[in-house]
């Protein structure tokens, strides 16, 4: 099956906090993850709001995981 890297919202209805996760693609919204890649808080401070593991996120790409429009977005905003 295919696997993709996508965000995965948890928090209180308006304090949104993500979560990037590695998943089936064809799974639900609030499925299991097969991996938990790091976390994404938009309304902390600048600094304190993307917390990522860049290897495990290359390893998941090299591997064949499709990350989404976001996710690819964060993950060059990491990358600086």
């Amino acid at each position: 099956m295919a696997v993709v890297i996508r965000l995965q919202r948890t928090g209180k209805r308006t304090q949104p906090q993500y979560r990037i996760i590695a998943a089936e693609k064809r799974s639900g919204v609030g499925s299991q993850a097969k991996e938990v890649l790091g976390t994404f808080n938009p309304c902390a401070k600048e600094t304190e709001q993307l917390k990522l593991d860049l290897e495990r996120v290359n390893y998941w790409v090299k591997v064949g995981a499709v990350p989404s429009k976001t996710v690819a977005t964060l993950v060059k905003k990491a990358a600086k």
